[in-house]
């Protein structure tokens, strides 16, 4: 029988990706304590590095949730149509008798 894949959440995944910034331990040693591949610790501690300037700067966190409400929005908009295609057909359906 297969095992479940297991999913982490942010905070531990950039708990882990700071211990190995931090130099302290090996990639070895960190796996080892937080009981996950050294490839994903490697992995993380990429990420971490390269997205690290983001952290302090504000356009990136305003670009982020601008993204989010295009998407949102965008999202509602085909939600709505999809309503109204739904409401014709339902009508359409009624008037053929089906």
């Amino acid at each position: 029988m297969k095992k479940k894949r297991r999913r982490h959440d942010p905070e531990f995944k950039a708990r882990v990706a700071l211990e190995a910034l931090k130099g302290n331990k090996t990639i070895q040693e960190i796996a080892g304590e937080f009981g996950i591949h050294p490839v994903q610790v490697s992995d993380w501690k990429k990420i971490m590095a390269e997205k690290a300037a983001t952290v302090f700067d504000p356009k990136a966190a305003k670009t982020d949730t601008e993204e989010f409400e295009r998407e949102r929005e965008k999202l509602h908009a085909k939600i709505g149509q999809q309503a109204v295609e739904l409401d014709w057909l339902a009508k359409k359906s009624r008037q053929l008798g089906l």
